[in-house]
């Protein structure tokens, strides 16, 4: 049952007031007043009587501006290369990331199992796609369709083949080979979600990183290979406590946001209302922020869309790269992430140059935990070693 159909199934409730999306100027003020909307003249005391499961709206999380601004910036611009939350439990980092199911986007998807797109043809000719999608091509029938970006969870203790995509043992079974795509080829142009990242295995974690950089892999299972797509945005959370993430991973991750408990005593009083509200009656919990979602899912769209057209003044470049170099960052994706972070907040709030005030935003979830005092010694050393070598050919040659 969708949302759509709430008011057949609670008839008499009083309506929600609507948010006015001309007042609205931007997606970050957005989030300061879907967070601190007042829920408490709502009644909450029945029962909707559907188990269907809801996620909790994304709007609704207390607090957690950091987190929320970050997931929006990363849908709006997917160079930004995806986004790692990391703190204790229980702080929203799960349901921030399911709760984005209400805000996502609309893209081209295939209707494929091998995941067969027009842009395939278009780059390497009808043999780009499948027999099936090229009869169908050739027949003028539309081999793709329009749905919202979905979140594919990828479940801790998933195996590679499942990752990647294996023989189809239906049709092996019927004496035909056929290859079946894996998650990271059903992620294409999705979310790709990993809770407890530092958990998995350096096999899987490695298939996922080829994949997110190339942005397609291929699978090769007896006498048959086939080449998947995987432009998709990877999301990853994590808590400390459990272990660490290897920093060739960790680099991997343009965003990063460090979560924590909520300060504000009336924050916590907040969230635990909400929470129990949500419980008590999800779908009617969700009808609250139904036009922020409304306004936040348009506002991301057009943004996408206007993403491209930003551009960055070169004295704010240098500004940024100055940043950078200043705090020790050897890796060239600090840039790439600050710059294109800055782009989308940009784009958010319909401007097509970056500003000053954007870097200061971004520059904190882009540039933390990109510093290593290993490497820093390292070169330190090195240097010092080139020194002494070219001392002592000096002293030789004299």
């Amino acid at each position: 049952m969708s949302l759509d159909n709430f008011e057949e199934h609670n008839p008499g409730k009083s309506e929600t007031p609507h948010v006015n999306n001309t007042n609205i100027r931007s997606l970050k003020e957005l989030i300061d007043i879907a967070s601190g909307k007042n829920i408490s003249h709502y009644d909450f005391q029945h029962d909707s009587g559907i188990a269907e499961p809801l996620f909790y709206p994304f709007l609704g999380i207390v607090g957690q501006y950091e987190m929320k601004l970050a997931l929006i910036l990363t849908i709006i611009n997917p160079n930004i290369g995806g986004v790692l939350l990391i703190g204790p439990r229980g702080t929203a980092k799960t349901t921030s990331v399911k709760g984005l199911v209400d805000i996502l986007p609309f893209v081209e998807s295939s209707s494929c199992q091998f995941g067969c797109l027009p842009e395939h043809i278009d780059v390497n000719g009808i043999d780009g796609v499948c027999p099936e999608c090229a009869q169908k091509y050739a027949e003028n029938i539309s081999i793709s369709e329009f749905s919202k970006v979905k979140i594919i969870e990828l479940p801790l203790n998933t195996d590679l083949e499942s990752v990647t995509g294996s023989i189809d043992e239906i049709y092996h079974k019927n004496n035909k080979m056929h290859l079946k795509r894996g998650i990271l080829s059903l992620a294409d142009k999705n979310i790709l979600y990993i809770d407890e990242v530092n958990l998995l295995s350096n096999e899987t974690i490695n298939s996922i990183l080829d994949a997110a950089a190339m942005g397609k892999y291929t699978v090769r299972s007896a006498s048959l290979s086939s080449t998947f797509r995987s432009r998709f945005t990877l999301i990853g959370s994590m808590n400390p406590e459990e272990g660490n993430l290897r920093p060739q991973i960790m680099d991997r991750f343009g965003l990063r946001v460090v979560t924590r408990g909520l300060d504000n005593d009336a924050d916590r009083l907040e969230a635990y209302f909400r929470v129990s509200h949500y419980l008590s009656n999800p779908y009617e919990f969700i009808q609250i922020y139904r036009d922020e979602n409304n306004i936040a899912r348009q506002e991301i769209e057009n943004a996408r869309k206007f993403v491209w057209k930003v551009k960055i003044d070169s004295k704010i470049a240098k500004y940024g790269i100055e940043l950078i170099k200043d705090l020790n960052i050897h890796s060239l994706r600090a840039e790439l992430t600050l710059f294109e972070a800055a782009k989308a907040l940009a784009a958010s709030e319909n401007r097509d140059q970056i500003t000053i005030e954007d870097i200061k935003s971004i520059a904190p979830m882009a540039l933390r935990l990109r510093r290593s005092t290993y490497i820093n010694n390292f070169i330190e050393n090195n240097e010092a070693e080139n020194e002494e070598i070219n001392s002592v050919l000096d002293k030789i040659l004299e």
